[in-house]
């Protein structure tokens, strides 16, 4: 069985990036029940044309449902799930043992997964979870290698495992997080999590009121919770020979910019492409970032796993349009996303993965046919020269 390339979607239009740029699967969240609140999410009704629109295209729509809901939450739970079902969910992610109990008694259509926040980190956890009704379990992340490869030995094909390849990592053990909630009152566990683990610390001591010393780690800085994110491209070959069958991309809250360029890099690398490090990085760096790391992959994280000096990305790469589906007189239409000059070259990613260049006109001519020397991303529309692919992404690299 081929292993799955699982991207995310924090709204509908995100999901239809996913696919075109290879994802053989997408998971979202409604607007309840999600460990994302802020990410956009759906609506049952935008749920029904993702998921014909997933269907349509042989690929699959997994929904989040890993919050850690009380009591009173869980007939809300309940009653939609059984719509999602309905039409036509392909799985649900949990995280909670009671809401794996209480979906499995449904008798749903739709598979149940086993989210990162339950921290499987050994088979007898995730044999367990198999006799609770569940397919596929998402591995911890912190996991190594060694760790995986053992695990996978003792399930022998039992039950799917997942791991995640990319994107942020919280700062807390398997995202169970308590900073956002004693900060911010939001409750991270529920999906509305402030990320306080990204923000800039002081200390202040107890007779000194006022007196804000840097937290600082050498001379690092003061950004002690910043986690860089993973980019475990390295360890995919590793991973998929080992038994692991779903390689899972972070990121509903980031861009159609974000999704495109990560989405389409791990396609070409499960379809048996092969990239130096070097060239890796010089792809996903393509999106902002805060650095990438291996986090526990290689065996345990440290100081080097961490941004202690800013949280700034240093990519300056700007994404300035993407080729819509509408075509006039032949040729492609560019949405201004930013700032964009006539005769300017500009690098094109398609979503076959292939990246090239295009010389932009001069001067640019807009879908009202008006002649302009520069354009911004009031909703311009940009005549192109030439037929690019639908969804090709326009950006300059810094």
């Amino acid at each position: 069985m081929k292993p799955q390339l699982l991207a995310p979607a924090g709204n509908l239009e995100k999901l239809k990036w996913a696919v075109k740029y290879g994802a053989d699967a997408v998971y979202f969240g409604m607007e309840f029940g999600s460990l994302r609140s802020f990410a956009g999410n759906f609506s049952l009704q935008d749920a029904q044309v993702g998921l014909d629109f997933l269907h349509q295209n042989d690929r699959k729509g997994y929904v989040t449902f890993n919050i850690y809901p009380f009591s009173d939450e869980y007939e809300k739970l309940i009653e939609t799930a059984k719509k999602l079902d309905d039409i036509g969910v392909d799985a649900f992610i949990v995280a909670d043992m009671g809401v794996l109990s209480e979906l499995n008694k449904l008798g749903l259509s739709a598979d149940l997964h086993i989210s990162t926040q339950a921290n499987t980190v050994s088979f007898q956890t995730a044999m367990a979870y198999k006799q609770l009704g569940a397919k596929r379990v998402n591995l911890a992340r912190e996991l190594s290698l060694e760790k995986i490869i053992d695990i996978q030995k003792n399930l022998a094909s039992q039950i799917e495992t997942e791991v995640f390849i990319h994107g942020s990592v919280c700062f807390s053990y398997s995202g169970r997080c308590a900073i956002s909630d004693y900060l911010t009152t939001f409750r991270a566990n529920h999906g509305e999590c402030k990320h306080p683990c990204r923000w800039k610390y002081f200390l202040v001591e107890e007779k000194r009121p006022g007196v804000y010393l840097p937290v600082t780690e050498d001379d690092r800085g003061t950004y002690i919770f910043n986690s860089k994110e993973l980019a475990l491209f390295d360890y995919v070959p590793r991973l998929i020979e080992a038994g692991v069958m779903a390689f899972k991309i972070e990121g509903r809250m980031k861009s159609i910019h974000y999704i495109a360029s990560v989405v389409s890099f791990y396609r070409r690398l499960l379809d048996g492409e092969t990239f130096t490090e070097k060239q890796a990085y010089e792809l996903l760096n393509r999106v902002p970032n805060r650095g990438y790391c291996q986090g526990f992959m290689k065996g345990n994280v440290g100081p080097e796993d961490y941004e202690y000096a800013k949280n700034e990305s240093k990519i300056n790469t700007v994404f300035v349009g993407n080729v819509t589906e509408e075509k006039i007189n032949d040729r492609s239409v560019l949405e201004v996303r930013n700032k964009i000059f006539a005769g300017e070259i500009l690098e094109v990613l398609t979503p076959d993965g292939n990246i090239s260049q295009a010389t932009m006109s001069e001067p640019l001519v807009n879908t009202k046919n008006q002649q302009l020397e520069e354009v911004n991303n009031n909703e311009q529309f940009l005549l192109l020269q030439g037929n690019w692919p639908e969804y090709s992404i326009f950006r300059r690299p810094g």
